[in-house]
C-alpha cells in the first residue's frame, strides 16, 4: 500500500502513524493526562493588557495564561463606528460573540488597517472569545486569537468574516471557478469558508452538507458561550482519532487500519456520515503482533528520537533542538567517494536534503531551523540543494519559508510550530543534566571535593572527615586518585573516609567533619 493510516488505541493512549511507502512520516498521540487542546474555544477574561508587547494574557481556565498577540484581535467596522472597541464578550451583542473578526477579511479593520493598538481594543477584565491555535509549550502558555475557525470534512468555517478561500494545492483552475461558484451560492450572506485541498473531488451536495453540519455547530457555540461564566470552554475539538481521518485522510490514502473495536465502529460511523466514499478503506486490525510493531513503526519512533541519523551513503546528520531553534549539521562521516572531493559533498548534501525534510514533518520540529550543509565551492551546487530542499518539503503540511545559502554556507528556514515535537512528547529532561546533554566528570567531581576539605581543613578542629558520593566517584577517589587523597591527608593531618552512597547524583557529595573517636 503506498498510503495509509494506523490507529492504535489503548485506554491510556491513541497513537496515530501516517504511513507513506512503509515509511514512518508522521506520527501523532494522545493521553488522557496530556490532551492537546488546538482548535478548542473558551470564553475567557482578560487579564492583562501590555501595551509594550502589544498583547494581553487571557485567562481560560488552564494553568497558564494564554498569549493574545494585537494582530489576532480584530473588531468588527459598524462596532467601530460607534465608539464600542470590545473584541467579544460583555457588551458585544446579544450572541457574545458578534465582535471577533478573521484576519483576511475585506471588510474588517485590523489593528494595521485601523491604527489601533492593543489598549484600544481591550481592556483588564473584558470577557472574549478565543481559540487556541497554538499548544502551550514548555514555560508558555497557549497562543490564542479571535479568529474563529470550525474544520469538517471538505471545508473550513469562518463565521466571523465575509471570505471564501481554496486551498492552494488545489491547482485546476477550472476545479476551483467550479468551486468557487458552489460555495459563493451556498453560503449565507458574511460568513466565510475555506476549500481544503480534500475538497477538490467533493461534489455540490458534499459542499451543502458541510456547510449545514458547521452552522449548526457554530449556533451550538453562540448558545454554550452565552450560558456559562468565563473562564470557561464552549467547545472542544474531535478526539484525535476523528480528528485525524477529518484531517489527514485525502483520496490518496489507500487504508485505514484500527486494532480497537470501538475505536474502529466510530472511524466507520465518521467516514460513513462525512466521506461514504471512503468506507471500504477502513480496515479492522487482529493479527497477531500489535499493530506497530507489525509495520515496524515502534522502531521507526525510537530511531526519530536518535540525534544522530546516519545517510546511506555513509555520511549523518546530526539534529540538536533548543528552545529557541534548531540546528541540523551534516557531515560525510564513512562515505569518501569515488572521483573528486567536491563531487563526494554535494551527494552527501543532496541525500542529507530529502533525510532532512523527511525528520523535521516526522520530528514535527518547528520554529527557526539552521542547517549547515557541508561547504560548497560550486555556485550552481548550492542552488541546486536549496531547489532540492524545497521541493522536499511540499509534502509538509505545515508552512515552510526556506531562505538561500548564506555567506558562512547556512541555510535557514522556519517551519509553522503548532504544538510539542516528538521529542518533547516522548521524553523528558534527564533528571541528572537536567536537559543540557552533559554532567560533571567523575574527575571533575573528585577535585572538587579535594578543593572542598583542602579548604575547610584549617577551620575545623575535628581530626576526621567523612565524604559521601556516587559510587562512581568514590571507586575514583580510592583508585585512580589514591595518591592525591594520601597527599591531602598528609597535608591536613585529617583522616579522610571515602562512604559511596548509590541513590547520590553524580556531581553531588556531603563533607562531614567528626573527631577522633
Amino acid at each position: 500500500m503506498a498510503t495509509e493510516l494506523l490507529i492504535n488505541a489503548t485506554s491510556f493512549e491513541v497513537r496515530v502513524a501516517l504511513v507513506e511507502y512503509g515509511n514512518l512520516v508522521e506520527l501523532h498521540q494522545e493521553r488522557p493526562e496530556e490532551k492537546g487542546l488546538v482548535s478548542n474555544i473558551y470564553k475567557g477574561v482578560v487579564k492583562r493588557v501590555l501595551p509594550g508587547m502589544q498583547a494581553a494574557f487571557v485567562d481560560i481556565g488552564l494553568e497558564r495564561t494564554g498569549f493574545l498577540y494585537v494582530d489576532d484581535v480584530n473588531i468588527d467596522q459598524q462596532r467601530m463606528e460607534n465608539g464600542q472597541v470590545n473584541c467579544s464578550g460583555s457588551g458585544s451583542g446579544s450572541d457574545g460573540v458578534g465582535g471577533c473578526c478573521l484576519n483576511g477579511s475585506a471588510d474588517t479593520p485590523t489593528r494595521r488597517d485601523a491604527g489601533m493598538n492593543i489598549e484600544d481594543m481591550l481592556v483588564e477584565g473584558q470577557d472574549i472569545l478565543v481559540q487556541i491555535c497554538k499548544d502551550p509549550i514548555g514555560t508558555k502558555g497557549a497562543r490564542l486569537t479571535c479568529n474563529i475557525t470550525l474544520p469538517c470534512r471538505n471545508l473550513v468555517f469562518m463565521p466571523l468574516t465575509d471570505h471564501i478561500g481554496i486551498s492552494r494545492r488545489i491547482e485546476d483552475e477550472d476545479v476551483r471557478q467550479r468551486i468557487r461558484r458552489d460555495i459563493e451560492e451556498l453560503r449565507p450572506a458574511d460568513t466565510g469558508f475555506i476549500v481544503r485541498t480534500v475538497g477538490e473531488n467533493a461534489t455540490r451536495e458534499d459542499l451543502e452538507a458541510d456547510m449545514e453540519f458547521l452552522m449548526h455547530l457554530w449556533d451550538e457555540i453562540r448558545d454554550n458561550n452565552a450560558a456559562v461564566k468565563a473562564p470557561a470552554m464552549v467547545y472542544q475539538d474531535l478526539d484525535i482519532s476523528l480528528r485525524s481521518v477529518r484531517d489527514i485522510v485525502t483520496p490518496v490514502v489507500e487504508r485505514i487500519v484500527v486494532d480497537d473495536p470501538e475505536v474502529h465502529a466510530r472511524v466507520s460511523r465518521f467516514i460513513e456520515t462525512f466521506a461514504p466514499r471512503l468506507k471500504e478503506r477502513v480496515d479492522y486490525f487482529d493479527g497477531d503482533l500489535p499493530l506497530f510493531d507489525s509495520y515496524g513503526i515502534e522502531m521507526e519512533i525510537n530511531r526519530a528520537l536518535d540525534k544522530k541519523i546516519w545517510l546511506r551513503c555513509g555520511g549523518y546528520i546530526i539534529i540538536d533542538t533548543t528552545e529557541a531553534l534548531t540546528v541540523v549539521d551534516v557531515n560525510t562521516g564513512r562515505y569518501v567517494g569515488k572521483n573528486d572531493l567536491e563531487e563526494t559533498i554535494f551527494k552527501t548534501n543532496i541525500e542529507a536534503v530529502k533525510e532532512i525534510a523527511y525528520q523535521l514533518r516526522l520530528r514535527n520540529i518547528g520554529g527557526i531551523i539552521i542547517i549547515d550543509f557541508i561547504d560548497m565551492e560550486i555556485e550552481g551546487h548550492r542552488d541546486e540543494i536549496v531547489a532540492t530542499l524545497r521541493e522536499a518539503v511540499k509534502q509538509d503540511k505545515s508552512r515552510v519559508n526556506i531562505l538561500k545559502v548564506s555567506e558562512f554556507g547556512l541555510v535557514q528556514m522556519t517551519r509553522k510550530r503548532s504544538s510539542e515535537n516528538l521529542a518533547n512528547m516522548l521524553c523528558e529532561p534527564c533528571p541528572y543534566c537536567k536537559g543540557d546533554g552533559i554532567i560533571k566528570s567523575k574527575r571533575t567531581v573528585c577535585y572538587e571535593i579535594f578543593r572542598r576539605i583542602d579548604r575547610q581543613a584549617s577551620k575545623v578542629k575535628a581530626g576526621c572527615v567523612s565524604v559521601s558520593a556516587n559510587p562512581h566517584v568514590a571507586t575514583m577517589m580510592m583508585n585512580e586518585e589514591a595518591a592525591t587523597l594520601h597527599d591531602l591527608e598528609e597535608k591536613t593531618g585529617k583522616r579522610i573516609t571515602i562512604i559511596p552512597k548509590q541513590d547520590m547524583h553524580i556531581e553531588k557529595f556531603d563533607v562531614l567533619w567528626e573527631d577522633f573517636d
